[in-house]
C-alpha cells in the first residue's frame, strides 16, 4: 500500500508538471495576438465566442494545441515502447530501433517517397494523401513480423536472437535507404532528410485521435505488467515459477510496441533516444522496478518530448530545428553514460 502512494504521489506530481508545461507552451511561438493571451483566445474558443478571430483560433488550436498535444501522446508511446522492451530483454539499450521496428519503418518510408510517384496515381486517394504515413506503419508491422518468425522456434523466443535478427534487419533496411537516398531527386532527398530527423509540424487533430486509441489500446494491456517485468529480470525460469506467462509476455510486448513505434513513426518521422532516455533516468532513481518505470515513464516520455518540440520551435525561430537532432543531441552522451557504466561493471 505504502508502494502504490509512492507511484500515485509521483504520477500526480509529474502530471501536474506537463499539464504547466504544455500551457507554457502556448505561449511560444512568432505568431501576435494582438496583446491577447493565447489562454484567452483558448477560453473564448471553448465558450464558442462569435467574436474569436479565424486566424487566432487556427494558430491556437488547429498548430499549437494539436502539436503540443501530438508531442505529449508521441513522447509517452516512445518511452512506454522503450522500457517495456529493456524490461523483456533485460538490456538497457533495447529500444524499438534495437528490434528493427524504426529501420522497417523508415525504409517503406523511403519507398514511398522516392518511388510513389510511379505508382500512386493508382491507389485511392485516402490512401495518395497518406501514403508515406501509413507505407511506415506497414514497415514498422513488417519488421516485427520478420524478426518475431526468425527468432521463434517451437512456439518459444529467443530474446537474444531478436537483438540479433533486428540488428542485422537494420542494417539491411538502412542500406536499401542510403540507395533510395542515392537515386532520389532534389525535392525526394529534401524530404527523406526531415523525415530520419523528425518533426511534429504536420500534427493535426485526427492523427492525434488516432494515437489516442492506439495509446489507449496499448496501455490498457502493457501499464499493468510492470510486476511480470519484474519477474522477468529474475530470469525467464524464475518468471514461469512466479505463474507469469513468460511467451504470451513477450508475444504482447513485441506486438503492442510494434503497434505503437509503427504509429508514432507514421505521424513523426523519425524520432530517436525517447525510449532510451526516459526509462535510464526512472531508473537511476527507482532502480529496475517496473511497477513504478513503466507508467512514470508514460508522462515522463511526454515532458521530455514536450520540451524538446517547444525548443525546436522557438531556437532558430520562424524556422523550425527538427525535433530528432535535440533528442539525439541529449541521447548520445546518455548512450555513451550507459556505455561506461557497463564497461565498469564488467
Amino acid at each position: 500500500m505504502r508502494t502504490q502512494s509512492k507511484l500515485y504521489f509521483y504520477f500526480i506530481t509529474s502530471a501536474l508538471l506537463l499539464i504547466i508545461l504544455a500551457t507554457g507552451a502556448l505561449y511560444v511561438g512568432v505568431y501576435d495576438f494582438n496583446g491577447v493571451s493565447p489562454f484567452t483566445v483558448l477560453g473564448q474558443l471553448i465558450q464558442g465566442d462569435p467574436n474569436l478571430a479565424l486566424s487566432d483560433k487556427y494558430v491556437i488550436w488547429d498548430v499549437r494545441a494539436a502539436r503540443i498535444m501530438m508531442a505529449i501522446l508521441v513522447g509517452s508511446m516512445l518511452a512506454v515502447s522503450g522500457t517495456s522492451l529493456q524490461g523483456l530483454f533485460k538490456n538497457p539499450l533495447a529500444t524499438g530501433e534495437a528490434i528493427g521496428l524504426t529501420s522497417g519503418a523508415t525504409l517503406l518510408a523511403a519507398i514511398a517517397i522516392v518511388l510513389g510517384g510511379h505508382f500512386k496515381q493508382y491507389l485511392p486517394e485516402m490512401v495518395q494523401f497518406s501514403l508515406t504515413g501509413i507505407s511506415a506503419f506497414v514497415g514498422a508491422l513488417l519488421a516485427m513480423m520478420l524478426v518475431y518468425r526468425i527468432s521463434t522456434s517451437a512456439g518459444k523466443t529467443n530474446v537474444v536472437m531478436m537483438l540479433l535478427s533486428g540488428v542485422a534487419i537494420t542494417s539491411i533496411g538502412f542500406s536499401i535507404t542510403g540507395f533510395l537516398i542515392y537515386i532520389s531527386k532534389d525535392e525526394q532527398l529534401r524530404d527523406l532528410t526531415f523525415w530520419n530527423m523528425g518533426s511534429l509540424a504536420a500534427a493535426t487533430w485526427t492523427k492525434n485521435i488516432v494515437l489516442a486509441i492506439v495509446i489507449a489500446i496499448s496501455y490498457t494491456i502493457l501499464l499493468p505488467k510492470g510486476k511480470a517485468l519484474n519477474a522477468m529480470m529474475l530470469g525467464e525460469r524464475d518468471a514461469q515459477h512466479l505463474g507469469i506467462n513468460v511467451e504470451r509476455l513477450k508475444k504482447q510486448i513485441v506486438i503492442i510496441t510494434s503497434l505503437m513505434v509503427g504509429t508514432c513513426v507514421a505521424f513523426s518521422g523519425t524520432i530517436g533516444f525517447v525510449g532510451l532516455i526516459v526509462p535510464y533516468i526512472l531508473r537511476l532513481l527507482f532502480k529496475s522496478n517496473y511497477t513504478f518505470i513503466l507508467p512514470l515513464s508514460a508522462v515522463l516520455g511526454s515532458i521530455l518530448l514536450l520540451i524538446a518540440d517547444t525548443i525546436s520551435r522557438s531556437i532558430v525561430a520562424p524556422s523550425e530545428l527538427p525535433i530528432g537532432i535535440l533528442t539525439s543531441l541529449i541521447g548520445g552522451p546518455i548512450f555513451i553514460a550507459i556505455l561506461i557504466k557497463f564497461k565498469k561493471s564488467l
